[in-house]
């Protein structure tokens, strides 16, 4: 058995399909809420939240595999409860920060998840992924309202991925051998700004979207409502206020794990239209 965490979301759908679609065998998708789920035929609905870890012994019976995104909850809790329960091999989606910038809060947090697994005593193989091509949903409501899109650090390009590239990778790391005991840097093919990323969703939209540079201060102050303002801080580091080397490398891994190229943001922008535009009357 198979457990999908995070199973509604922009990861975790994917992966259900496509383990779905492979042939995996048994698997199971946790949600917090199972009568709005719209999981593939066959694959098993279970409710529950790792905020209360004490619900999960139903999920985790009878799992072997986990696909865990980490900071869902208190993750020694779980890791640990995945251990009594006899899961064999985790799959994590932690983040590139961990190696690109290991002195910001959340990159020192995910380390500190990673080495909570790998000293649990159960396989693991961990998924360093870069910045989502989903964040780009954070202004689709400016789109929708034609209002202009005000992002800092407008023309600096960083290799965006895909989710469904972080589920594939997922999927051949739970279902195949050879990968347990691995840490994969996932990147998409081609660094992309933010520019960029606004006239790509214009593009498939078919229509202008606005677009204007502010300044990390006013940016911030944006950020703080959403994130507090320690996250904030770090964020707009890793968008373009401290960016280095390492977390503008364009990597193969993708391909390399699962024998198809990484999809560019392009792709990511036609497939993500309806989250754009606004909705049609009735």
């Amino acid at each position: 058995m198979i457990l999908v965490t995070g199973a509604t979301g922009n990861i975790g759908s994917v992966l259900l399909k496509e383990l779905q679609a492979c042939g995996a065998g048994p698997i199971r998708g946790l949600t917090r809420d199972a009568a709005r789920a719209a999981f593939p035929e066959g694959v098993e609905v279970v409710e529950g939240d790792f905020a209360e870890t004490a619900a999960l012994k139903p999920a985790l019976e009878g799992v072997r595999s986990l696909f865990l995104v980490s900071r869902l909850g208190p993750d020694a809790d779980i890791i640990e409860a995945a251990r009594q329960a006899g899961v064999e091999h985790v799959v994590l989606v932690s983040s590139i920060t961990v190696q690109t910038h290991p002195h910001l809060g959340p990159a020192a947090e995910n380390l500190a998840v990673e080495r909570l697994l790998q000293d649990s005593g159960m396989a693991w193989t961990i998924l360093r992924p870069t910045q989502f091509a989903s964040n780009a949903l954070m202004w689709a409501a400016s789109v929708r309202e034609r209002e202009t899109v005000r992002m800092p650090y407008a023309d600096i390009g960083l290799p965006t991925i895909h989710p469904a590239d972080i589920a594939s990778v997922a999927r051949v790391a739970l279902t195949e051998p050879g990968h347990r005991g691995r840490t994969y840097a996932l990147t998409g093919p081609e660094q992309v700004t933010a520019r960029q990323q606004v006239e790509s969703v214009a593009a498939a939209l078919g229509q202008e979207v606005p677009f204007a540079e502010i300044g990390r201060e006013e940016a911030h102050a944006r950020m703080t409502a959403v994130f507090g303002a320690g996250t904030a801080d770090a964020v707009l580091d890793v968008m373009g206020g401290d960016v280095n080397e390492a977390l503008q490398q364009v990597r193969d891994t993708v391909a390399q794990v699962t024998g198809s190229a990484a999809r560019p943001f392009h792709q990511w922008a036609s497939e993500n239209t309806a989250a754009f535009r606004r909705p049609s009357s009735p």
